[in-house]
């Protein structure tokens, strides 16, 4: 057998015993957990659990991670107290769905979960609660989601310069070249995992819009600026964002983020940046070295862009960032003083008062200089 065939095949055999592994611990957690409840019960005493309190005040900076944590404290679920025997049920039910799922070798979305926990008869209001109620599982367990076999629905694409391998069961060594589809390839869990083969890009562009992503493989940034070009549509999936810190981490290529200019583009940069505060449980999720290029909203004014007048939501958004730990230096702490000041907030898209071009040929390049000189 030639030694090529032979060590790789030790390196498939390394990775399916490292999978069996962890799914081996998941469930033994997972049924931790539910004997647990069950001891209270046989005691004849309310069943209750503590978790991790995941909200803004008890996020902190780990230097060493490079990213936001969760910090010390903690909430405490009881069955004694009423209100809380709905969401300790709802959690109960998602654990028993996630050892379902790994003892079976399913995968579920996040979607899925929902409607078989409805058909079950647990009361969720929503998908919003359901997912809720997952992410509360992870800190518990001390997992990620993607660990119970359960997914979101994938929504973003890449297109660029990077030719990638596949390793996941059934497509193992198919490779694909990024810049083969059209209109850029899904990024979900198997392209998250592939392995770089061969990589030509000198640097990473990720955009908000869809919009402005057409824009960018219309006009050919890719070979212009040597880029491969991400599309989050809205705040990033996990997987995506794993996919972008490798990309940086891996290939040691710098990324560059392009958002709306308002609260919620600022904070869409921010959890690719710093990590999510929703997600702090969940390492190696960011990109510490991304850096958030516009639109600012200091660039409202200087490139005169068509702007709406700041909502009540918007107001109220831009003084809770204030308040983040994660926006007290530059530019983060600049912009949001000019926010307050105009009161406005423009899209990506209004650059096209200059012609749709406008945004590649004049935006791009003037935006990438501004941002590498600081």
């Amino acid at each position: 057998m030639p030694r090529q065939t032979k060590k790789k095949e030790q390196e498939d055999g390394k990775k399916q015993y490292s999978v069996l592994k962890v799914r081996e611990e998941i469930v033994g957690k997972l049924r931790k957990l539910g004997e647990r409840v069950l001891s209270y019960l046989e005691r004849g005493e309310f069943p209750e659990i503590e978790l991790p309190s995941r909200t803004t005040t008890n996020i902190e900076y780990n230097s060493e991670l490079r990213q936001y944590v969760l910090g010390s404290k903690t909430v405490t679920r009881t069955t004694r107290n009423i209100k809380h025997l709905r969401p300790f049920t709802q959690l109960m039910w998602m654990a028993m769905f996630a050892k379902q799922l790994v003892e079976t070798r399913k995968t579920s979305t996040l979607r899925d979960a929902f409607y078989n926990a409805i058909g079950f008869g647990i009361d969720f209001e929503d998908q919003q609660e359901s997912d809720e109620t997952v992410t509360e599982l992870e800190t518990l367990v001390g997992t990620v989601r993607e660990d119970f076999n359960i997914y979101p629905e994938e929504r973003s694409s890449v297109f660029g310069r990077l030719v990638i391998e596949y390793t996941v069961p059934g497509y193992e060594g198919r490779r694909l070249d990024l810049t083969t589809i059209p209109d850029g390839a899904m990024i979900g869990p198997a392209m998250t995992t592939a392995e770089f083969v061969r990589c030509d890009a000198e640097q990473v562009f990720v955009v908000e819009k869809g919009a402005v992503y057409q824009r960018f493989l219309e006009e050919n940034v890719s070979d212009r600026h040597k880029a491969i070009i991400i599309h989050t549509a809205g705040q990033a999936p996990r997987a995506t964002r794993r996919f972008i810190r490798r990309l940086n981490q891996e290939l040691n290529l710098p990324v560059y983020i392009f958002t709306d200019g308002d609260p919620w583009g600022m904070h869409i940069a921010s959890v690719l940046i710093y990590g999510s505060a929703l997600a702090a449980h969940v390492r190696e999720l960011n990109v510490p070295d991304a850096i958030w290029a516009g639109l600012w909203a200091s660039d409202i004014s200087k490139y005169k862009l068509p702007a709406m007048r700041f909502n009540d939501e918007d107001a109220r958004r831009i003084v809770e960032l204030e308040r983040d730990p994660r926006y007290v230096s530059d530019p983060w702490k600049r912009e949001i003083a000019v926010f307050k000041k105009i009161q406005r907030k423009a899209e990506l898209e209004a650059l096209s008062r200059y012609g749709l071009e406008y945004i590649v040929t004049d935006y791009l390049p003037e935006k990438l200089a501004e941002v590498t000189k600081r």
